[in-house]
C-alpha cells in the first residue's frame, strides 16, 4: 500500500481560481475601454486645434503678402487666397526685384505651407487635405458661414460635439 502522506498534490488553477481572474480582467477592461476613447478623443482634439492655428497662420500670412504687395492683388478682391491648395504652392512674388548675378529664382519666390493639414475628425482618408475642411469666403456672414470666392476661414466638417461640450465646425 502506497502512503498517502508521500503523494504530491495536483498542480494547477482550479474552476473557481480561473473564474476570479477572468472576472478580474473583464473588469480592468471595462473601465480601461472608456479611457481609451477619451484618451483617443482628446488627442484627435489636440490635432484639430493644431491644424486650425496652422491653416488660419496661413490664411494671415497670405492676406498679410497681399496687402504688402508682395503678392498680386486684382482690384475688388478681398486678399485671402482663391483655395485653401494655394497655401501649399509656390507663389511667384509682385515685386521681383533683380539683385544681379547671385540673385536666386527661390528668392522670387514664396511657399506659405509645406503641406496642408487634414481634419482628423474627417472620416475618409483617401479625400485630399483641402476637401476635409469647411471653408467661408470673406463676403459671407459670421452667424452663417459659406463657401465664396476666397478662403477667410476654414473649421471642421464634423458634427461631432467636443469635450467640453462645443461643435467641433464651431472651433
Amino acid at each position: 500500500m502506497k502512503n498517502v502522506a508521500t503523494l504530491s498534490p495536483a498542480r494547477g488553477f482550479t474552476l473557481i481560481e480561473l473564474v476570479i481572474t477572468l472576472a478580474i480582467a473583464g473588469l480592468l477592461a471595462l473601465v480601461a475601454l472608456p479611457m481609451y476613447e477619451v484618451t483617443s478623443t482628446r488627442l484627435k482634439e489636440t490635432e484639430l486645434r493644431q491644424a486650425l492655428r496652422t491653416i488660419r497662420a496661413g490664411l494671415d500670412t497670405y492676406k498679410a503678402a497681399t496687402d504688402s504687395g508682395a503678392l498680386a492683388k486684382s482690384a475688388g478682391e478681398s486678399g485671402y487666397p482663391p483655395s485653401l491648395e494655394v497655401l501649399t504652392q509656390v507663389l511667384e512674388l509682385a515685386n521681383k526685384r533683380d539683385f544681379g548675378l547671385n540673385a536666386s529664382a527661390a528668392s522670387q519666390r514664396m511657399v506659405i505651407l509645406r503641406q496642408l493639414p487634414r481634419d482628423p475628425f474627417y472620416p475618409d482618408p483617401q479625400v485630399p487635405a483641402a476637401q476635409t475642411w469647411s471653408t467661408r469666403a470673406y463676403a459671407s456672414r459670421a452667424d452663417d458661414p459659406q463657401p465664396g470666392a476666397d478662403v477667410f476661414d476654414v473649421a471642421s466638417m464634423s458634427n461631432r460635439v467636443g469635450l467640453d461640450g462645443t461643435p467641433y465646425n464651431s472651433w
